[in-house]
């Protein structure tokens, strides 16, 4: 997510026209074993923002997007249509490997890229969420979109459902579900929710959506010592 907008901001600075931008990782005994350490691996598959969540899945894969300069789109026959309108990058510096209960670091960084993009919570039609299903993460997202967004909530999915957390890659990897989000109108579904957080005022949406009306995207990184980015990618037009 980091890379993606920097390469937006040597576009907007005019230091390149075109960059590829995204993440790749996989997975080794070290990452595996580092995650086992934290006791925050599922053996089954993850349930993001379930209330009895037990952990993440970790998963491998790679993401990518390609940022144009307004020369470049002009000149593209098939252009998409689609900008990265705002993004943010924040750290609570909370802890090494947790997020602060209240979300702080999230907050920051969601609110950032909103103020970034001009646009207000409410234009915001689907979240992308983190999710990975840990006990500390989704109570942080969601407190910190409670925050945010209250008392008119998105639709908003986590899509390590089906890709579990590919770690350096998920950043690369969402954006991408973002931009096909908004060229197909799909709201991807938070498989396998089976009872909702008590403590969030909202549920993410368990079914696949189509045919949907989407604007505005926004995509959540969150990592560990509390560094949170988003992304807010918007159709134009």
């Amino acid at each position: 997510a980091n890379a993606i907008f920097f390469a937006a901001r040597l576009i907007r600075n005019n230091i390149l026209d075109v960059a590829v931008a995204g993440g790749t990782d996989s997975l080794t005994r070290f990452t595996l074993n580092g995650f086992n350490t934290l006791m925050i691996v599922d053996e089954k598959f993850c349930q993001p923002f379930d209330a009895p969540r037990r952990g993440l899945n970790l998963g491998e894969g790679a993401g990518y997007v390609v940022l144009v300069s307004e020369k470049i789109a002009a000149s593209l026959k098939n252009e998409t249509g689609i900008i990265l309108s705002g993004y943010c990058n924040a750290n609570d510096a909370y802890h090494q490997t947790a997020s602060s209960p209240e979300g702080t670091g999230s907050y920051l960084a969601m609110s950032g890229a909103l103020k970034q993009s001009g646009l207000q919570p409410s234009d915001i039609d689907y979240i992308n969420l983190h999710g990975t299903g840990t006990q500390n993460n989704d109570i942080a997202e969601g407190t910190a979109i409670k925050r945010l967004f209250e008392p008119h909530y998105p639709k908003m999915s986590s899509t390590k459902t089906f890709t579990g957390h590919t770690l350096g890659a998920s950043g690369g990897i969402e954006a991408v579900f973002s931009v096909l989000a908004l060229q197909h109108g799909i709201i991807y579904p938070n498989l396998r929710l089976e009872t909702p957080m008590k403590d969030l005022p909202f549920v993410p949406v368990t079914e696949v959506e189509r045919n949907v009306k989407l604007k505005h995207v926004l995509s959540n990184s969150f990592g560990f010592g509390g560094n949170c980015s988003s992304l807010i990618f918007s159709k134009m037009g």
